[in-house]
């Protein structure tokens, strides 16, 4: 009775650690972003805001028509904390990005990953579009691949803007 008891004790305990240990959200890498205008930060400086990190090439038409959908996000959101951080793959010619960002006129953050460094640090994105919703504590809390589901990209971030800092 007591093997029995012990049995159960050690399955619920392992039960318990399991699932503190999966559903951990991991922190997002330190990785170094540097903006078509020259600015660098770091990803704990994202610290504090909800974040979408955006993986993107203007090759990509998905990319491209997803756009509008995330100015407006940006938009609705923005007041209240949140920022998107667009990351214009390695092989996405720089001056090609310059021109896109220009004629778009779009209220985002762009950067050019111009080594690679950023995809390598989440993941090895190089599926585009790829994105990732960070919370306010620099925590992946969900990676999205392809186009988003606005409604619940936008419920998501309802919950997570309304979290303490």
């Amino acid at each position: 009775m007591k093997l029995k008891i012990a049995a159960a004790v050690a399955v619920l305990v392992l039960a318990v650690a399991g699932f503190f240990v999966f559903t951990q959200k991991p922190a997002a890498p330190d990785v170094a972003f540097s903006t078509l205008q020259g600015q660098s930060f770091r990803t704990a400086d994202l610290r504090g805001k909800v974040v979408l990190v955006n993986f993107w090439a203007t090759t990509c038409t998905t990319c491209i028509k997803e756009m509008p959908a995330l100015k407006a996000t940006q938009e609705k959101f923005e007041a209240r904390g949140y920022r998107t951080v667009a990351v214009a793959m390695d092989y996405d010619p720089p001056a090609q990005v310059a021109a896109f960002v220009e004629r778009s006129a779009l209220p985002f953050t762009f950067v050019l990953d111009r080594d690679g460094s950023i995809a390598r640090g989440f993941e090895g994105v190089r599926l585009t579009p790829t994105s990732y919703v960070l919370d306010k504590h620099g925590r992946i809390v969900q990676k999205i691949l392809g186009e988003p589901d606005f409604d619940k990209l936008h419920g998501l971030l309802e919950q997570l803007l309304t979290e303490p800092a």
